[in-house]
């Protein structure tokens, strides 16, 4: 090469470098690097810091672009039943990579294995592709524009479904042959409406109230909760404050300076339905502790109950030491005929172990008693063979509640359109005992006369903000169901977060329930060690002892705008 060519060629490497140069002057003019650099190497001097890359670091992390989502991830898995269920994964760009932020899955209550299993397909596929376009980019830290956006979407699949079952059902009809209408009542019909004169006739009873229709949940809707819940989740990592604030900060719209941890409700024992002995009317015998103790405390006292309660069986007993099962709801599930015989077997517990009941702890009883409706005679089959109309069962609460005042708030007694039967009940029990009923599936159906209080359960298309929502219109206490998710603990935080002042996790076995005590009781003790721990004011029984209907009302009409209003419809 000559020496001309080698002047030549270096004096065009000289004049790139200097471009080079002067565009990167305008980029960091423009972006103000020269400026944060100086400010991080004062204030780097200023404290001068024992890790001063990780100081300096922290540093321009504060000044990163907010996180976005990149991606959504849904995945089957199993709950504590075994069943396929749907766990949904929050990928964000943070500071130029994608990282995993959270996971979360919700409970369904959808029974039948095929069924489910299609659910969960469907909502797997909702989350991998629609809802992972649509929540691309979004702020996760916007909770409720996430919300509003899968609230949308399931609302707009919903009334493609319902458009494809009219259509369906005017096929069938259109091809059906025409039904034979019905003759004239004849007389023997009059004869049983006038009897004799001299007798009372029956024409001003009312008619026993058909069962509502059921409400199948629309296919795929699981993947609603998990993704609001898994987005919660990761808004409150992001935040780098634990989920119980960060969803305090979205109801009350600001952090709060102090916490309450609700009432821990346990299960003591169930004479449910599914139970070894003839008794079905007590799904759940419920203990209530005193509103100040701590939660390791409530646990404490219940094994030592139940400890106590297994010796009296077992020393009662012939055969010596009986087998317990143990029911979905954690609880040991017991042999009995009569609704006084648990009752019986808690009070003599409680006084041999020196409890005063009725004083320091009380107790609920979860009836269930919609699922005990022998539709075909119209009464609820209480026990195997025993029978009772609404008004019998209304006639036996209000002696039970009687004899065992201890008992302060009965869950489900009737069915929802056993109206008249609620209304009598809540009259002759007075302000003694507290009438609750589960709004899981019905949040927007009409408030029952009597209801005190609501339990609700976080499943299916719930979102987030519906809980903050449903919780500010309505006296709620949360439960869970017996087909959690195996390692999910969000419930506790949940709880915390929205203020409740009760908890119901269930009974003290299998850990599905025991990581969300675990948490329950992590909460609690981090509170204390911050100082902005509370005791709210001792609950005197029954449980919600004020009315609610009235504050249900304001609710409805100051409530926050934090989610589409149709999310919680079904089909």
């Amino acid at each position: 090469m000559s020496h001309r060519g080698f002047i030549s060629r270096l004096s065009k490497e000289e004049q790139d470098f200097c471009d080079i140069q002067n565009a990167a002057a305008e980029f960091y003019r423009v972006n103000r690097i020269p400026e944060e650099v100086e400010r991080a190497l004062n204030e780097l001097f200023f404290h001068r810091p024992e890790d001063i890359h990780g100081y300096l670091a922290n540093y321009f992390t504060n000044l990163s672009a907010p996180p976005r989502i990149s991606r959504l991830k849904g995945r089957e898995v199993y709950d504590a039943r075994g069943q396929p269920s749907i766990q949904t994964e929050v990928f964000c760009i943070v500071c130029n990579k994608e990282k995993s932020m959270s996971s979360a899955a919700v409970s369904s209550q959808s029974a039948m294995s095929q069924e489910r299993a299609d659910h969960v397909m469907t909502g797997v596929q909702w989350i991998n592709e629609p809802l992972n376009n649509m929540l691309k980019i979004q702020n996760p830290c916007d909770q409720s524009e996430v919300d509003h956006i899968l609230s949308n979407f399931f609302m707009a699949r919903y009334l493609e479904e319902k458009d494809a079952r009219n259509k369906d059902e005017e096929s069938r009809s259109t091809s059906e042959p025409e039904a034979v209408l019905p003759s004239p009542p004849s007389a023997q019909t009059k004869d049983k409406k006038t009897v004799d004169k001299g007798k009372k006739t029956n024409t001003a009873d009312k008619p026993f109230p058909p069962a509502e229709p059921p409400e199948p949940v629309l296919p795929g809707s699981l993947a609603i909760g998990s993704v609001s819940l898994a987005v919660a989740k990761s808004g409150a990592q992001i935040q780098d404050i634990p989920l119980y604030k960060y969803i305090a900060a979205l109801k009350t719209r600001e952090a709060p300076t102090q916490f309450h941890i609700p009432v821990s409700l346990v299960t003591l024992l169930s004479c449910g339905k599914n139970s070894p002995g003839k008794l079905s009317l007590l799904e759940e015998v419920i203990l209530i502790p005193k509103a100040e103790q701590p939660v390791r405390q409530i646990i404490t006292m219940t094994l030592e109950l139940q400890k106590e309660m297994m010796r009296i069986i077992n020393t009662s007993t012939k055969a010596g030491a009986t087998h317990i099962i143990l029911s979905d709801n954690g609880a040991p599930a017991l042999t009995y005929e009569r609704p006084e015989q648990p009752l019986d077997l808690i009070s003599e517990a409680c006084t041999n172990f020196g409890l005063a009941l009725g004083t320091e702890i009380h107790l609920a009883l979860n009836c269930a008693a919609p699922e005990l409706m022998d539709y075909s005679k119209g009464k609820y089959e209480v026990a195997t063979g025993v029978l009772k109309s609404p008004d019998e069962l209304v006639d036996m609460y209000q002696s039970l509640i009687s004899k065992y005042p201890a008992v302060v708030a009965l869950i489900d007694p009737f069915r929802r359109e056993d109206v008249d039967q609620w209304e009598k009940l809540s009259s002759v029990i007075g302000d003694s005992c507290s009438l609750l009923s589960d709004i899981t599936y019905k949040s927007k159906a009409p408030p029952l006369p009597g209801v005190r209080g609501h339990i609700l359960k976080h499943i299916c298309e719930t979102t987030v903000s519906d809980l903050i929502r449903i919780t500010s219109e309505h006296q709620v206490l949360m439960g869970t169901t017996c087909s959690e998710p195996c390692s999910n603990d969000s419930l506790s935080d949940i709880a915390v977060g929205l203020g409740l002042d009760y908890v119901k996790l269930g009974g003290l076995n299998g850990a599905e329930r025991m990581t969300k005590y675990n948490r329950l009781i992590s909460i609690e003790e981090e509170l204390a060690q911050q100082g902005i721990l509370v005791s709210k004011e001792k609950h005197p029984p029954p449980l919600f002892s004020e009315k609610p209907q009235e504050q249900s009302t304001t609710a409805e009409s100051t409530r926050p705008e934090l989610t589409a209003s149709g999310s919680s419809k079904k089909i």
